[in-house]
């Protein structure tokens, strides 16, 4: 199960990063169920933590518009199992999409300081 919080009724996650150099790092992320990917992350961040670059994609953003975006991988650690993401290196905060969130149910209390609930689906 992953814990977390609600800030200013922003759902937030820690999620946990393991970089090419074997350390690991918390970020928390934004749930942000309008977004069918994995995980993005602004650029300058994907730059500090020296993630391997992947492609560069036309991503479709929520008005419709499409915007071209690198595409980079990291390794993390969700429900605490190491998986190989894709992230898109975009926006001003890291946002967690619903592909991480296939297969698991999200229980979020809407108000400040509120329970954010993520576990598998049985």
């Amino acid at each position: 199960m992953i814990n977390g919080s609600v800030v200013g009724l922003q759902p937030r996650i820690g999620v946990i990063l393991r970089l090419p150099a074997g350390s690991e790092i918390e970020i928390e992320c934004v749930i942000d169920t309008g977004f069918e990917g994995l995980l993005t992350l602004p650029p300058a961040a994907i730059a500090r933590l020296g993630l391997p670059f992947l492609i560069k994609i036309n991503a479709n953003l929520a008005n419709n518009s499409s915007v071209e975006t690198d595409v980079y991988l990291a390794t993390i650690v969700w429900n605490g199992v190491e998986r190989d993401v894709a992230v898109l290196a975009m926006g001003r905060r890291p946002l967690v999409g619903t592909a991480l969130l296939e297969d698991y149910h999200l229980g979020i209390d809407f108000c400040e300081g509120g329970t954010v609930l993520v576990d598998e689906i049985l």
